[in-house]
């Protein structure tokens, strides 16, 4: 690790082995060789995505002295930044006006835009396709878009996360075509992985560490010159399938150990242990101990998702990852292990999930957020409808059900009111997600029968037999 003269700490990593040989003839990555013509100037820069990723990593941008370009096709984001308004929950709107006022921040949904700036920053979604296998059109589109803009000693940066060989083959590829220049040769190409957690308050773009990974060493110099701007840490690796491979890990390693809380939350329940209680124990631990948690399922941008894409993409090496499929397959049974709680829990009160009233607490994914991708939360919702439950739900994040892909029939539904007549008039309230704003000691005042899957109602006093975990 090493400090550089303008305070950037450069973290040195160790090369990675490349597997397998790719689609394409490749450059020489050993090459010194740099874009024929002098790099435009980073001080223009464009971020294609102005989502959960995107946004804080443009304002990031800005903020450090950077002249910012947010390019999104949803024009109402774009209208939303040029008018300095926020419309994620956890970014005020004064962070964004303040830079707009100051000229640096501005957004717009034409990708000719992009000739007048240095850089280019991709953040756009990465999901699965309906038969739960990668969907990279999101980035191909964005790259298609770009190509006929670019221009000589122009730095291209995918941030989506994907499986290894997404911005050496795939991207690499649809910027060559449309633009008829070489990438390493006439233009630089890098990946850096976003890190963002939505929410997290000690969780800041400019202090989490950057790894990055460029096709040749002279672009990993120019996209290390760009983030050196405005990220603290960079963490600098082989190339971008290393770069592209190291998130992956990241998030397979949450999910296999998410996965296996969520297994001993159903054996410790058969026992009647409670696994709150032995987890709170275990992290007592000071060494070779980390906690995790159990819940409803998997839900998000990224844990739910990026295992599928290291899966996929290992079968084309003719490598099988059993254990992470595993820690897949029992994520998502826990929806399933939570309808099974709620009719047991209603069932203790001579009810049957048929004909009752359900209330479910929470639809975005996590605690405190409006983000409500790959949500599990849905998925209940659509188990309990189908079980012949009234279903409704309560967000104060979360006022109306936007337009979601995985589970349209929601589409704009209203989250309830969240007062004593309405809650009393349900059979049982179900909580998906543990939002702060959410008044616990009310709920056990107003709601007979509760089921627990967040351990939301641990400290507050409640009656015997009320509260199920789940």
């Amino acid at each position: 690790m090493k400090t550089s003269n303008n305070g950037v700490t450069l973290v040195d990593s160790q090369p990675v082995a490349r597997r397998g040989k790719p689609a394409r003839p490749r450059l020489d990555l050993h090459s010194p060789q740099a874009p024929a013509d002098t790099p435009p100037a980073l001080k223009r820069v464009a971020v294609v995505g102005m989502g959960y990723v995107g946004l804080p990593l443009a304002l990031q941008f800005a903020r450090s002295g950077v002249t910012v370009l947010g390019l999104d096709i949803d024009t109402t984001k774009v209208d939303a930044i040029n008018e300095g308004r926020s419309y994620i929950k956890h970014i005020p709107s004064d962070a964004i006006s303040k830079l707009r006022k100051g000229n640096k921040f501005s957004a717009s949904s034409d990708f000719s835009l992009v000739e007048g700036v240095g850089a280019v920053i991709v953040c756009v979604p990465t999901p699965l396709n309906k038969n739960r296998e990668p969907d990279i059109s999101f980035i191909l589109s964005t790259g298609r878009s770009l190509a006929p803009h670019l221009r000589k000693g122009m730095l291209v940066v995918l941030e989506s996360t994907t499986y290894p060989g997404t911005t050496d083959e795939d991207l690499r590829q649809v910027l060559e075509e449309g633009s008829g220049l070489k990438a390493g040769a006439d233009f630089h190409l890098a990946f850096s992985p976003e890190r963002e957690d939505p929410g997290n308050p000690d969780s800041k773009v400019a202090s989490i560490p950057k790894v990055i990974g460029g096709l040749t060493p002279a672009c990993l110099e120019r996209a290390k010159e760009l983030y050196a701007g405005a990220i603290k840490t960079i963490v600098p690796v082989s190339s971008c399938r290393a770069a592209e491979a190291t998130k992956l890990l990241e998030n397979t390693f949450r999910s296999v150990n998410i996965a296996l809380v969520n297994e001993l939350k159903t054996v410790y329940g058969a026992m009647g242990i409670d696994i709150w209680e032995v987890i709170s124990a275990a992290k007592t631990k000071p060494f070779g101990f980390m906690p995790f948690y159990p819940g409803p399922g998997l839900g998000g941008h990224c844990i739910p998702i990026d295992p599928f894409y290291l899966t996929w993409k290992a079968r084309e090496y003719g490598q099988h990852t059993r254990f992470i499929e595993l820690a897949g397959e029992v994520n998502t049974s826990m929806p399933e292990y939570v309808v099974h709680r709620v009719g047991a829990a209603l069932n203790a009160r001579r009810k049957a999930i048929n004909g009752s009233k359900i209330l479910l607490v929470g639809v975005a994914y996590k605690p405190n957020v409006d983000d409500d991708r790959e949500s599990p939360s849905y998925v209940l919702m659509d188990m309990l409808k189908a079980l012949g439950a009234s279903v409704s739900y309560h967000d104060p994040y979360v006022p109306v059900i936007r337009p979601t892909r995985e589970h349209p029939s929601w589409t704009g539904t209203q989250s309830v009111a969240w007062t004593e007549a309405i809650v009393k008039g349900f059979d049982a309230v179900l909580i998906a997600t543990d939002h702060r704003a959410v008044n616990y000691h009310e709920l056990a005042s107003w709601a007979a029968c509760i089921v627990d899957t967040r351990n939301a109602m641990a400290s507050v006093q409640t009656q015997p037999g009320q509260v199920w975990k789940a």
